[in-house]
């Protein structure tokens, strides 16, 4: 699942929102590969853009991986993370090469809103296809989005498993007393969906 709405939340973007968060996301990046950064003090969007949440943004190249980075605590409205967290996708995330202006036209953007995350106890309450993942022990952390197992193919236990390795926690580690599980919700969108969404109204 690389587009639509995920886990079943909606945070009242628009097509005309979810057109203009991926068109920033890209004049980010865009921007960045100049030697500049983006100016966003002119930029008002509607409410649903200034709403104060978290998102990731996630590159993809050729249907693979090339960045994907976000924040659960956002330091402004919506539309001034995407813009950060798509620069930061593009160009600080260790397991990959900073993406170069030969690459900026192959890349598909794909946006994650999230909801804040909720502590759970239960590991049976984590939904495949409902849930992101966020789990916890000590310093070691690690995220897996809503999308990730659907895409995957994964079952709950899979599920909970890679999201451990992804913290540097062994699998199986989530049945233990002193990890900590989370979940959250996401909207997601990217501009192939847009694409298609858009073409499908004319």
């Amino acid at each position: 699942m690389r587009s639509g709405t995920a886990s079943g939340f909606e945070c009242g973007l628009t097509d005309a929102d979810k057109l203009s968060l991926l068109s920033l996301a890209r004049k980010s990046i865009e921007t960045y590969l100049g030697g500049d950064e983006l100016d966003l003090s002119a930029i008002k969007g509607s409410e649903a853009l200034n709403q104060p949440l978290g998102a990731f943004v996630t590159l993809h190249k050729k249907g693979e991986l090339r960045g994907c980075i976000g924040t659960f605590h956002p330091g402004g409205p919506l539309y001034q993370v995407v813009a950060q967290m798509a620069r930061q996708a593009a160009f600080s995330d260790y397991r990959f090469q900073p993406v170069t202006n030969g690459e900026l036209d192959t890349l598909d953007i794909e946006i994650s809103v999230l909801t804040p995350m909720k502590r759970i106890y239960d590991p049976k309450a984590v939904a495949v296809g409902r849930d992101g993942l966020y789990i916890k022990r000590g310093i070691s952390a690690g995220v897996l989005l809503p999308q990730v197992p659907v895409e995957q193919g994964w079952d709950r236990i899979e599920f909970l498993d890679h999201t451990c390795l992804k913290a540097g926690l062994p699998p199986g580690a989530w049945k233990e007393k002193n990890t900590e599980l989370y979940v959250f919700q996401a909207e997601v969108f990217g501009e192939r969906s847009q694409q298609t969404s858009s073409s499908m109204e004319k």
